[in-house]
């Protein structure tokens, strides 16, 4: 039996999606903002501090969590794992239905 060349791609991108499995739902969101200090340097508006937030639904409603500064990169990798994994899902998705499509009619 010959090898399927589209077989071969799907398996490469289903052992590819091992590697996603520390992804994070959700979105990763950067902002600037006041601390409240009245001294501070962000009290004028100026230099403001960043802000690093995930964004998820939960039991379908949207929660914020914060996300302190020293996490904010790793947070930010795993959110785009899970933008990763959607991609190669729906690739993977569409080459079943083109297999079915012909196999179909074929028949």
């Amino acid at each position: 039996m010959p090898a399927d060349p589209e077989l071969d791609l799907r398996g490469r991108w289903i052992r590819r999606l091992g590697a996603l499995r520390e992804m994070l739902p959700g979105s990763f969101v950067e902002r600037s903002r006041r601390c409240g200090k009245p001294t501070c340097r962000c009290a004028e508006g100026k230099e403001l501090h960043p802000e690093f937030l995930l964004s998820v639904l939960v039991e379908g409603k949207p929660k914020t969590f914060h996300v302190p500064a020293e996490l904010a990169d790793e947070v930010r990798s795993k959110v785009e794992l899970r933008k990763r994994f959607e991609e190669a899902a729906a690739q993977i998705a569409h080459l079943n239905l083109r297999r079915f499509l012909r196999r179909k009619e074929s028949r």
